[in-house]
């Protein structure tokens, strides 16, 4: 029902209203500025260099030629349209779903989801950490990211708890018919694995469903580009209900889910479809799962991520015993990767870096994470060509 969410809304008045809009520090201010704290948030977001990559990130498919096949910046701007759609129709705050939804991948590693298995296992062995898109996400809008303030210094971005909570809980896939918010105010920093705390706000709740939606549809688009499916479409007709001369869209697919969703949620049920239309995106979920995410092809991938990411890390991880040598080798590769490292080391620092000191460097296990972070904010053509400047002569 329309408007059914309103008085749940992210806005002044509610009960949370003051953890929500929760920023470490305060914000400079220009005496001019018109905007809300979420759209603060937004914008300080759209003009991060980690935003900009997500166009050069993999999403599903591998396939940086065809410019018509998902990357991870147009995902994200379709869970931005379907969280905005749903928001403005129960009554929520679309400035937070925007927000959320706009930065919600913004911890993704190149190569997708292949990628961050690679970097999660180098991460554990190494430093004995997990690495997870959701928390990473957290980590780079906490600490990773800069934006330069109106006197030229480098800052962290520094954003409210509510757009902060929305990207660490994002993920997880939805079991159960029924999504609320939780009402503990928590350090976010607690979160120890993916979906272990429910979003702290209805529109973070929004973004988790309509990440679900945006993805599902739009990989049976793209395999169906891709040839992948040919083999399966009369099966997919049926899963659809619809005859085998009729279109497979993701529009209606993404209108369907998202109808039913706004016409059966409700403050008791939540955010909630219908058994029917819950029943029919399990069965896409399993048919995606069976015929286009274990596809062999999109396994063959990942043996060539596994040589590009380790290749690199191997490759700097020896500027901590071997720096002259490593320079003298690699000069480009480690003048790159000093350069970023001087944003957030406790030795040499560019000048006008006021951000948080994250790495100390005379500890080889924080390099370790150093290289981490720095490789999962790659793109995957910058991935691939510092791999091929380390092995060519």
């Amino acid at each position: 029902m329309k408007d059914v969410l309103k008085e749940m809304a992210a806005n002044e008045g509610n009960p949370k209203w003051e953890n929500i809009i929760k920023r470490e520090n305060q914000l400079y201010t220009r005496g001019n500025d018109i905007r809300s704290d979420f759209e603060r948030d937004y914008t300080r977001i759209i003009h991060s260099l980690d935003f900009r990559r997500m166009k050069h990130k993999t999403q599903v498919f591998f396939s940086p030629v065809n410019d018509h096949i998902c990357t991870r910046m147009e995902h994200v701007i379709l869970v931005e349209s379907i969280s905005n759609t749903i928001a403005n129709y129960l009554g929520l705050n679309t400035e937070l779903t925007k927000a959320i939804a706009m930065a919600h991948d913004i911890g993704h590693s190149p190569f997708g989801h292949q990628g961050e298995k690679i970097l999660s296992k180098i991460s554990k062995r190494d430093i004995d950490k997990t690495f997870w898109h959701e928390q990473k996400g957290l980590e780079i809008v906490d600490k990773m990211i800069l934006l330069e303030d109106d006197k030229q210094n480098l800052q962290n971005l520094n954003i409210t708890y509510g757009v902060r909570d929305g990207i660490v809980s994002h993920c997880g896939e939805i079991d159960e018919n029924s999504l609320r918010p939780r009402e503990e105010y928590i350090d976010l920093y607690d979160y120890n694995y993916p979906n272990e705390y429910k979003p702290y706000t209805w529109e973070g709740c929004v973004v988790k469903i309509a990440d679900k939606i945006a993805y599902l549809g739009r990989d049976i688009q793209d395999a169906i580009t891709l040839g992948i499916l040919d083999e399966h479409l009369e099966e997919l007709h049926e899963l659809m209900n619809i005859g085998k001369d009729e279109a497979i869209n993701n529009t209606i697919i993404i209108n369907n889910l998202v109808y039913d969703l706004c016409e059966n949620s409700n403050i008791e049920d939540g955010l909630k479809f219908s058994e029917e239309a819950f029943e029919f995106m399990n069965k896409i979920k399993e048919f995606n799962y069976k015929f286009i995410y274990l596809d062999e092809k999109l396994k063959l991938g990942t043996y060539y991520f596994e040589l590009v990411l380790n290749t690199i890390y191997n490759t700097l991880k020896k500027y901590y015993d071997e720096r002259e040598h490593i320079r003298k080798r690699y000069p480009e590769i480690i003048n790159e990767f000093e350069d970023w490292l001087k944003r957030y080391w406790n030795i040499e620092r560019h000048k006008f870096c006021k951000n948080k000191i994250v790495f100390n460097i005379e500890n080889e296990k924080a390099l370790c994470e150093a290289i981490i972070y720095y490789i999962s904010g790659m793109t995957d053509n910058y991935a691939i060509n510092t791999y091929n400047k380390i092995i060519r002569f």
